[in-house]
């Protein structure tokens, strides 16, 4: 399964939540991202531009997509952004595919 990267921050109502009743979210998230199909591999609170950064293995994309828009319908973040990662091995491939076709494209004006 692919290996995706969330990066979320608590709106003002999480953070109320979490300061009103302390807890570890790990429970909870791992049994989303369970529900959805997905491996939940680490959750990490961080400080500076986001609160939170999840690693998951999922399906694909949508279902990637589709566990944070159930989150973010609870008001309880106010930004989420979820990532694709690569293996450095995986990444070679795409780069090797890349070079295939580089010379197919024309930048705009030449």
């Amino acid at each position: 399964m692919p290996l995706f990267i969330t990066y979320a921050s608590y709106s003002h109502s999480g953070t109320k939540g979490l300061v009103d009743k302390p807890s570890d979210r790990s429970a909870v998230i791992k049994g989303l991202v369970e529900k959805g199909g997905g491996k939940f591999i680490a959750l990490y609170m961080t400080t500076g531009s986001n609160d939170i950064v999840l690693i998951t293995e999922v399906p694909d994309g949508s279902d990637a997509v589709a566990l944070g828009m159930a989150v973010a319908a609870t008001g309880s973040i106010s930004k989420i952004e979820t990532v694709r990662a690569w293996t450095p091995s995986e990444f070679k491939g795409i780069a090797e595919k890349a070079a295939k076709v580089a010379g197919a494209y024309t930048p705009p004006g030449k």
